[in-house]
């Protein structure tokens, strides 16, 4: 398998509109357009483990004067299945929402199928936040204001399709104000995530394909 990290780069239209706030009726100073430019280029210097594949979408439109958003796979050894999917938006307002407790805002969305047995986990909920926490701190990031929500959906099947075994999802949607000026390592802990709840065992001690400041 192809053990080189992914590094992704936006496209020609996301990094034009990036100083362009989708909001004309919001404040834009040029100290917020250079804010939001560094946190683009500490995006685009993300490197992904190779199972990863990132991919730029429309932002939403309307939540913040600045905004971009991703989509990510876990999709090993280049099978077209992907184990794990989800979203990563970066929102910046400069006038610092209530709510938010900061300028910044992460909002993603991470799902992946599970083993059967684990739906009947009463843990499960628990378990999957802290796979959140557990990645955002691990990488030292500065963070407040977190919350979300961890679902489980079991789907068993009857009649015609009653030969079909259950399957269990777990969706996991969070959403968090990063403090400091490291955004791109806010990416990372949500790529380490998606891998998590893919079942990709961590990488080798030793090993180095994320480049930042994990500790």
């Amino acid at each position: 398998m192809d053990t080189t990290p992914r590094i992704w780069r936006f496209r020609g239209k996301l990094a034009r509109s990036a100083y362009a706030p989708h909001v004309a009726t919001r404040t834009k100073t040029p100290s917020a357009q250079d804010s939001f430019a560094q946190a683009l280029e500490s995006l685009r210097r993300v490197a992904t483990r190779p199972e990863i594949r990132l991919t730029e979408v429309p932002a939403p439109a309307r939540i913040a004067p600045y905004a971009v958003a991703l989509t990510g796979e876990v999709i090993p050894g280049g099978d077209e299945d992907d184990l794990a999917s989800g979203r990563f938006v970066l929102l910046h307002d400069p006038s610092c929402p209530e709510p938010w407790g900061g300028a910044w805002r992460a909002v993603t969305f991470a799902r992946a199928e599970l083993e059967p047995e684990m739906g009947a986990d009463p843990l499960l909920g628990e378990v999957g936040w802290s796979w959140l926490t557990e990645q955002l701190a691990g990488y030292g990031l500065r963070f407040v204001a977190e919350a979300g929500t961890v679902t489980r959906v079991i789907s068993e099947s009857f009649g015609a399709m009653g030969d079909r075994d259950p399957s269990v999802e777990i969706e996991i949607r969070a959403s968090w104000t990063p403090l400091g000026d490291d955004h791109g390592d806010h990416l990372l802990a949500w790529c380490d995530v998606l891998c998590t709840i893919a079942g990709l065992p961590p990488l080798p001690e030793g090993v180095v394909a994320l480049p930042g400041r994990r500790r």
